[in-house]
């Protein structure tokens, strides 16, 4: 005598035979397999006597179209943002040999001096850069005068405020920048040569000759 499932509902076995937690590399096929899988279980299991109505297949078949177009939808947005960041690690590339400004405030000195530069979201009235050496003493003040908004490019002589020359190496910069009598914000730039490009965690970097690493969006001029 053959056994009728008198429940509208697979036993608890079968549902976890048809629903095992799938691996991170599962596709959307075998998503959608497994969802059409429970679907045939749950009908050919129905009771004959009161059967799964037209209501409930088609709120299942509708269950399944929106899990499959979200699938398809992320594995679609993955794809594209794997290959804007390729893109953009290409485009980096002809970054290599340039010099860049960015935030910092590191500055070598060779015999002629070293670059630097200074941003100021809103101007100043007055603007001091204090050089100092590996001890953090200022060993050099630049008196700029009144600056315009925007980012401003320098250059220390490389002497010492005795007009000495400062030994080549590399220096640490402040910049104070005043309007009226109010401090106001600004931001130091170090100046360095861009030596290679690096995709870390699907985030491009630039990596500089003064031994630091920067995104590509802390660039602010380009040389």
């Amino acid at each position: 005598m053959t056994t009728v499932n008198t429940t509208n509902q697979p036993s608890q076995a079968l549902l976890d035979a048809v629903n095992k937690k799938s691996s991170a590399g599962s596709s959307v096929d075998e998503a959608q397999d497994r969802f059409m899988t429970l679907l045939v279980t749950q009908m050919k299991n129905q009771d004959p006597l009161n059967p799964m109505d037209n209501a409930q297949v088609t709120s299942q078949m509708a269950q399944l179209n929106t899990v499959t177009g979200i699938n398809k939808l992320n594995e679609t947005m993955a794809g594209l943002i794997s290959s804007v960041q390729l893109g953009q690690s290409y485009q980096a590339t002809g970054m290599i040999g340039h010099n860049v400004l960015v935030p910092g405030n590191r500055i070598s000195h060779t015999e002629t001096g070293g670059p630097f530069g200074i941003q100021l979201p809103n101007g100043a009235d007055s603007v001091t850069v204090n050089i100092k050496n590996g001890a953090g003493l200022t060993i050099r003040s630049m008196t700029l005068g009144q600056t315009a908004a925007g980012t401003s490019g320098y250059t220390w002589d490389g002497k010492t405020n005795d007009g000495k020359l400062a030994p080549s190496g590399d220096y640490t910069f402040e910049v104070e920048a005043k309007l009226s009598t109010s401090s106001v914000s600004s931001t130091a730039l170090s100046l360095a040569k861009v030596e290679s490009v690096s995709n870390s965690n699907g985030s491009v970097k630039l990596n500089l000759s003064n031994n630091t690493t920067v995104s590509t969006a802390d660039v602010v001029e380009i040389f």
